[in-house]
């Protein structure tokens, strides 16, 4: 393979910056609603370069291209299998391996901006590599500030709301906050509570509530 940095690569954007903010100009692929950019229809960028620039700036793209492409579609946790977009590109045939793809995503954790999902053995093994992961194309610290934001305009500070009711009540409904993962709400949540902005507690045998300050 050849070490000669490919234009393709040059260095971009940060990913935890910039990417959510990226017009969506590109390619569709057919029955997807994504743009995809020209790098995802070039050969080598689903091949590990051996230049350690052109890498980092291969693994920068891809997170860009990640992030945007979850934000897009609203996903909130992504399979890490090769056959899935957007890992794999059936237009030409490419698709990233699976050591690439959790380097992509060890990649983006040094941000903040993913976490792998454990699966049920990994819990209780204490292991925390799964077959999916969280995508933050918003952190729960972003997320929970959005939350406040919604609170302090709906003048909910004092009440107590069940997580259901952020995620499917009317409340929320034509918001961001409505249809979140479950699990991904619960995280932004914490990081309210942890600024002392909110109390979690168990509300009923399978429900949790939040009372906001």
């Amino acid at each position: 393979m050849s070490t000669t940095p490919p234009t393709i690569f040059s260095s971009g954007s940060d990913p935890a910056t910039d990417t959510t903010t990226t017009k969506p100009t590109g390619t569709l692929l057919p029955n997807d609603t994504f743009p995809f950019p020209r790098e995802f229809f070039f050969p080598p960028f689903f091949t590990r370069q051996t230049n350690l620039t052109t890498y980092h700036a291969q693994q920068t793209k891809w997170s860009s291209l990640l992030l945007s492409y979850c934000r897009h579609h609203r996903l909130f946790r992504l399979s890490l299998s090769p056959e899935v977009l957007p890992f794999h590109n059936p237009r030409i045939n490419r698709r990233l391996s699976v050591s690439d793809i959790k380097s992509l995503i060890d990649f983006l954790k040094k941000d903040g901006r993913a976490e792998y999902v454990p699966t049920s053995s990994g819990k209780q093994k204490g292991e925390t590599e799964g077959d999916e992961a969280f995508i933050y194309w918003r952190t729960p610290e972003e997320w929970g500030s959005l939350i406040e934001s919604w609170v302090d305009e709906t003048a909910q500070r004092g009440s107590v709301l069940t997580v259901y009711e952020l995620r499917e009540g009317e409340g929320t409904r034509g918001t961001e906050i409505w249809g979140m993962d479950s699990d991904v709400l619960v995280k932004a949540l914490g990081t309210v509570v942890k600024r002392g902005k909110a109390q979690i507690f168990q509300s009923g045998e399978d429900s949790l509530g939040v009372k906001f300050f």
